[in-house]
């Protein structure tokens, strides 16, 4: 009895820790990636992007991999904090985090909604504003469109 109480003290925390430093290393490569791989809005030209479709495709899809990660970490030290929780905390930190994965799959979503538009060469698409739905804030700006 004592001995499985021990494993599962070892095994928590370990978990812990292993859910963290995925989260933080998937998060890290994809926003590098990114960033990398993005033109800044002085170069912002639809075709500039499209050279890098498969690297940003990659990139954006290990932001769910991390989202998956970041919930486990919270799961586990939410569980070995127990009942030394307070309940105000609990729901905030709860509200916080899932709150914080929704907007990182949702903006994961709107930037991929735009590479493949902009891979596929739909050059009409492209010639229109529906791709200023999806773009940041004056990434496609220029002077006689804005």
């Amino acid at each position: 009895m004592k001995l499985g109480l021990i494993g599962q003290n070892i095994r928590t925390p370990r978990a812990a820790g292993v859910a963290g430093i995925v989260f933080a290393l998937l998060l890290i490569t994809s926003d590098v990636m990114i960033w990398l791989y993005v033109p800044s809005a002085s170069e912002a030209e639809p075709t500039v992007v499209t050279r890098h479709s498969q690297e940003l495709t990659i990139a954006l899809n290990l932001r769910p991999f991390a989202g998956i990660a970041f919930l486990w970490f919270m799961g586990v030290v939410r569980d070995r904090l127990g009942d030394l929780e307070d309940r105000f905390f609990a729901t905030i930190y709860l509200g916080s985090g899932l709150l914080y994965v929704a907007m990182m799959f949702l903006s994961g979503a709107r930037a991929h909604a735009v590479v493949t538009l902009l891979a596929t060469g739909s050059h009409s698409l492209i010639a229109s504003r529906l791709l200023r739905l999806g773009a940041p804030r004056g990434f496609y700006c220029r002077r006689s469109l804005c």
